[in-house]
């Protein structure tokens, strides 16, 4: 890779792009549709917003950049301010040009996100509303892959769990370059934890939206149970006794045929699928490959390690976008998006992701 090429994919932070379709697509997912045309228009335009972010961020901190981390981009010369903030420029301008094709509601919640992140970098960044802008950008940012079918209301439960991880890493990123504070790793720790937690309990939820799922009341959406009873033949002679004729069943008489009763099987507790497994393993991956940095910023919070530990809640946002995609019923996105999180970390080998 040339100076300049690595330069810019600093700049740009490059290992964090593969935090990034994922967000569309745990949307889409949670919107009941298949991705599409319009579901790839998206993730483009989300690529374009997010990496808009990234140069904007370094612009508007370049100052700050140049005491705490004399090595970036700008600071160091190597990219210069003004090609910084016209990229920014030129990638949001683009990203909602990719979202105006993607549709109307798209460019409804593109708008916003535009906004959303512009102001976070210019203004809200070191306020306390920061962390809440930066979460309420990746929420914006997944309900733009359901704006695609025009059913933003379906992902708001998804978005609020992204949300929620979002802002515990935005937390523990205020003090990245000094450290010092060992509670925002502990809260976020707590919040990885709880959502690891609340990841599975709702991957039913496909279910009741016609997507595959277990239906406890029937046994299978494929298989319902069945119980029925076949009667004696026509003309065979029947009798009712009174245990009988509270419960409403016949039984032959004496020397007529007997009565053929077929039971489709019907166990009381159903095999575990694989499928059915996916949302709690990909569950417990985001938990794990958050809480040990996590951990390791709460015993002993230095620059160095708290920037480890947000540099693996980034990564953690991978598995958790395939956890929400997986428990709308979209398993084949889901494991699409997992596979973004072995690549996301061979770059961040190359280039930091903070």
């Amino acid at each position: 890779m040339s100076p300049r090429l690595r330069a810019w994919a600093e700049l740009l932070r490059l290992p964090a792009l593969c935090t990034v379709p994922g967000d569309v697509l745990a949307g889409a997912a949670a919107a009941g549709v298949r991705p599409g045309r319009r579901t790839l228009l998206a993730v483009g335009a989300s690529v374009c917003l997010y990496e808009a972010g990234m140069a904007l961020n370094d612009w508007a901190d370049r100052a700050e950049d140049a005491v705490d981390r004399p090595h970036r981009p700008l600071p160091s010369g190597r990219v210069r301010p003004a090609a910084a903030l016209t990229a920014a420029g030129a990638l949001t301008a683009a990203g909602l040009g990719l979202a105006a094709r993607a549709g109307r509601p798209a460019l409804t919640v593109a708008a916003p996100l535009a906004a959303t992140v512009w102001a976070y970098d210019l203004a809200l960044k070191h306020t306390p509303a920061g962390p809440a802008a930066m979460a309420a950008a990746r929420a914006l940012d997944l309900l733009l892959g359901a704006a695609t079918a025009g059913r933003t209301r379906a992902a708001l439960p998804s978005a609020a769990l992204l949300g929620a991880h979002t802002l515990a890493v935005t937390t523990v990123s205020r003090t990245e370059a000094r450290g010092g504070n060992a509670v925002a790793p502990l809260a976020a720790l707590a919040a990885t934890a709880l959502l690891a937690h609340r990841l599975p309990a709702a991957r039913g939820a496909a279910a009741t939206r016609g997507l595959p799922g277990p239906t406890p009341a029937t046994g299978t959406a494929a298989h319902p149970t069945t119980d029925r009873t076949r009667t004696p033949a026509a003309g065979a002679a029947r009798t009712q006794t009174p245990a009988a004729r509270a419960a409403g069943t016949w039984t032959p008489a004496a020397g007529a045929p007997a009565a053929r009763t077929r039971h489709a099987a019907a166990p009381a507790a159903f095999a575990p699928r694989p499928a059915d497994a996916l949302v709690p393993a990909l569950a417990a991956l985001y938990a794990l490959t958050a809480a040990r940095p996590y951990a390791h910023a709460v015993l002993n919070p230095s620059p160095q390690l708290t920037q480890r530990a947000v540099g693996a809640g980034i990564r953690a946002t991978v598995p958790l976008q395939a956890a929400l995609a997986a428990r709308s019923g979209a398993r084949a996105g889901a494991l699409l998006v997992a596979a973004l999180a072995p690549l996301g970390a061979r770059l961040a080998r190359k280039v930091s992701i903070t």
